[in-house]
Parts: C-alpha cells; structure tokens; sequence
C-alpha cells in the first residue's frame, strides 16, 4: 500500500524500493548474469561484510531466521534431552527453532518496562537440564545481556541472540549479533534489514561455530559429497544476499530515521493515558516496532481504522498459552506480565520513510480514541 494512496501503510517497501531502484536493479542483474543462485559470490560478500557490521567475525546466510535459531543451536550441540530457556512475549519463531533442534523450551516472563527476557525470573528457571538461554531483542530493543551472561558463566550455558527485529542495535555500545555465543537474525522483508523474500543469518565470533554452521546448513558436507553429519538444506540465495547487500549500506541511516519517527511519536502522544515504550538505558534502540499499551485497544483500532493507518498486535498471545506449546503445561497465570501485555499493546507504523504529516494524523486517531 502506497503513501500515495492517502493510506499510511504500518510498512513501506515500495517506497523503499522506488529509492533504491537503480542500485538494486543493478545488483539484481548482476546475479541473473552470473547466474550463481547458490552459494554464489553476493552470498559470500554479505556474509562478509554482515559480519563487520555486527563486529564479528563470521556469518553464514541460512534460510529463515527461525532456520537461523535451529542451526545456531545444533551448531552449538544443543539437542534432545536439553533446556533452552526462551522468552514467553515472542514470535512463535523462537521456541519454535528451539524444538527443531530437538531441545525443550522452558519459558520466561519478560520485564514489565522494555519487554525483554527477565533476567531474574531466567535464574529462577534454571535447572541441571538447562544448557542455553535465548535471549531476544525484542521490537529493536536489546535484551540486558550482563546479567544473561553472568548466569550462563554461572551454570556453563551458551547464549544465542534471537536478533531477528536489531540489526543494527547496540548494547553498551556493542552491537547485537556480537553478544552470545552466536546470534540468530531474519531478514523477513519487513525488518530494518530485510531481503525480497524469506532469509537469514548467523553471526558468531566462534571459527569452531561457524565451521558446524556452514557444513549444517548444507546438508552436512563437506567436502562436497562427503557428509560427515546429517544435516539440511537452509542456504540464503544468492539473490537475496545481493539485495541484502545495497540495503546494509543504508542500515545505520534508516534507523537513525527510525529513532527519529520514536522520538517524534514520544512528543506527539505525550501526557496521553497510554502507555509509552521506553529505550533502556543499556541500549541504543533501532525501533523495528513501536509498541503503546493502551486500556480499549478497540477503540484505538478503530480510530486507526477510521484515518486508514495500519497497525499490529506483537503478539496476542503468549507462546504459553499458544496451542501448539500447550505440552509445556503452563496454563493462564503463569507469566503475569507478558499476560498483561498481550490485551494492551498495539503497535503503529513505523518506518524510515514516514512523514510527519503521517504521524500526526497517527497521534491524533490515538489521542482521540482515548480522550485525550
């Protein structure tokens, strides 16, 4: 849906693509005529140059980002019989990756004020079975990894970063995908960094990680035709990567763009009876979303509505009360504050290239519906 519509989209690729046209109708060619879809040399470049950015010293592109998080942990020698303790307030993604590895998922609830994995709430959940932690930075807001990392050297856990919604976010001034053990990102279409298509990555500072990695991903081989372990077939395209690779350039300035549209809202809904989202003081926030609570979420979507501005739920429900995890057996009331959260938040556009103009009018649908 274009701006051009009147319609405010909650995402723009279109428009992103109009700027970027010439840049990546040249990439895009530049594949067709080398015609190496697979494994091809764009894959190897963003996969390099990824890896600077993150300020590792490895990427491997795989197919998906939940690819990335099953992959990451195998990679790992995460397994059956294994606990990955993994935030409830997520994308079904991540316990997902973590049963594909074959392991368990052990939820946590989040922090009340950024939505993070609770890190004291992770140590409570902590038993002889426990032998990851999944950390997500969530909405483009970094985890608070010291204490994460303080309890997986405690107990001998490996970390592995779900940064599927920061690419580009920091830490204490580190970069996520440059914190754990390895580190999971999707490039989904819509996220700060996104492909044309499914995809994603894996950073690791780790050579022996990065080894696994590369031999998993592609159907566990090597060299060619010998499979030292059974592996799958998760391997970025080489076409995606290229596309990947006209946007990193421009990574860092869209969420600057991003952070401005954040602050913008901040002012515009100021004093209203809703509840902002605030950038931890350990971080430096890309807005990937930007997540209100409010008490009649239907009212406020209906006055979205009504101006023709988009919007979302992430999420609705926890991954506890999901039906697909109902085995974990932890029924209503067992992670209050991501309970909580899922009848109150409500996210609104935001992207790189929305206008002032479009935010107003998203402001004033908000303030309206909740009398302010």
């Amino acid at each position: 849906m274009s701006n051009q519509a009147g319609k405010i989209p909650f995402v723009d690729i279109q428009t992103q693509y109009q700027n970027l046209k010439s840049e990546m109708d040249a990439a895009i060619q530049r594949v067709m005529t080398r015609g190496d879809f697979v494994l091809g040399d764009d894959l190897t470049q963003f996969e390099r140059e990824f890896a600077a950015y993150c300020g590792v010293s490895h990427c491997m592109g795989v197919a998906d980002g939940g690819n990335a998080i099953q992959v990451a942990l195998r990679a790992l020698n995460i397994g059956p019989g294994d606990e990955v303790l993994v935030p409830t307030h997520t994308f079904i993604a991540s316990p997902l990756g973590v049963w594909q590895a074959g392991a368990t998922p052990v939820l946590v609830d989040v922090d009340p004020r950024y939505y993070t994995i609770d890190p004291v709430a992770a140590a409570r959940a902590v038993t002889p079975k426990t032998k990851a932690i999944l950390p997500v930075h969530l909405y483009g807001q970094p985890a608070d990894m010291d204490p994460l990392l303080d309890l997986a050297k405690k107990h001998g856990l490996v970390v592995v970063e779900d940064a599927a919604q920061a690419h580009g976010a920091e830490y204490k001034g580190r970069r996520c995908g440059s914190l754990g053990d390895a580190a999971s990102f999707s490039f989904y279409p819509g996220k700060n960094l996104g492909a044309y298509g499914d995809g994603g990555g894996i950073t690791t500072a780790r050579a022996d990680v990065a080894e696994n990695i590369r031999i998993f991903r592609n159907y566990g081989q090597h060299p060619k035709n010998v499979h030292p372990t059974k592996g799958i077939n998760s391997r970025l395209d080489t076409m995606q990567a290229a596309v990947l690779r006209v946007k990193l350039a421009h990574l860092d300035g869209w969420n600057a763009k991003r952070r401005e549209a954040a602050a913008r809202y901040h002012a515009l809904l100021k004093g209203a009876p809703i509840g902002l989202p605030e950038a931890a003081p350990w971080s430096t926030a890309v807005w990937h979303l930007y997540v209100i609570q409010v008490s009649d979420r239907a009212a406020v979507q209906k006055a979205l509505d009504d101006v023709g501005a988009a919007h979302g739920i992430h999420y609705p429900t926890p991954i506890h009360l999901q039906p697909a995890f109902a085995d974990l057996g932890k029924g209503p009331g067992s992670f209050p504050v991501s309970e909580a959260l899922a009848h109150r938040i409500l996210s609104l556009p935001i992207f790189p290239e929305i206008t002032e103009e479009q935010q107003v009018r998203v402001a004033n649908a908000v303030r309206k519906a909740v009398g302010a």
